[in-house]
C-alpha cells in the first residue's frame, strides 16, 4: 500500500466531514438557485399585476374624462335646443335682409350671424349639411310633407329644406325638416 491509501482514522473523519460539507454547500447552492428562481417568478407576477393595475387606472381616467365631456354636452343640450328656434328666425331674417340694398346692414348682420355660429360651434353644435336634391333618408331627415315631384329626377329626393337639422357632438338633437318629392 502506498501512502495515499494509508489513512488514519482522523484523516478518514476529515474526509467524511469535507464530503458532508461539500454536500451541504451543494444543497445550499441548489436552495439558493431555487429561491432565486422563485423570486424571479414572484417579481414577474408582481410586475404583471402592476401593469394591469396601471392599464386599468389609465382606462378609468379616459372613461372619467369622456363621462365628464358627455355630461357637459348634455347640460348644454337643453340650452341649445331652446336657442334653435331663435337661430331659425335669424336665418329667415338674413334671407330677407340680403334682399336689401343697404350693403352695410347686410354685412353687419352677417358678422353677427358668423359670431353666433362660431360660439355655437365652440359648444359643439353643428348644422347638418342637407340641401334640396339630396336623397331622402328616414334615419337622417324628418319629412313634414310629400308633394308631387316637379320633375322625375326629384322623386324620392328632397324638394325643400324647411328647417335645418343640428348635431351636438355626435348626437343629432334636431333632424332637418324636409319636403319630399313623390
Amino acid at each position: 500500500m502506498n501512502e495515499e491509501e494509508k489513512l488514519t482514522p482522523e484523516q478518514g473523519a476529515e474526509d467524511i466531514q469535507n464530503a458532508e460539507n461539500n454536500e451541504s454547500v451543494d444543497a445550499q447552492e441548489t436552495t439558493a438557485k431555487d429561491l432565486q428562481e422563485e423570486l424571479k417568478v414572484a417579481l414577474q407576477e408582481e410586475k404583471d399585476k402592476f401593469m394591469r393595475l396601471y392599464a386599468e387606472f389609465e382606462n378609468y381616467k379616459k372613461r372619467s374624462r369622456k363621462e365628464k365631456e358627455d355630461f357637459v354636452l348634455l347640460a348644454n343640450e337643453k340650452l341649445l335646443l331652446d336657442l334653435l328656434p331663435v337661430l331659425d328666425d335669424f336665418e329667415r331674417a338674413m334671407k330677407e335682409i340680403e334682399k336689401s340694398e343697404d350693403t352695410q346692414l347686410v354685412e353687419g348682420v352677417q358678422l353677427i350671424q358668423n359670431k353666433l355660429r362660431e360660439v355655437l360651434s365652440k359648444k359643439h353644435l353643428k348644422a347638418m349639411d342637407v340641401k334640396a336634391g339630396d336623397e331622402f333618408d328616414a334615419d337622417k331627415h324628418e319629412a313634414i310633407t310629400q308633394i308631387p315631384a316637379p320633375d322625375d329626377s326629384l322623386k324620392g329626393k328632397l324638394v325643400d329644406v324647411v328647417s335645418t337639422g343640428y348635431t351636438l357632438g355626435d348626437k343629432v338633437i334636431r333632424y332637418p325638416k324636409v319636403v319630399v318629392g313623390k
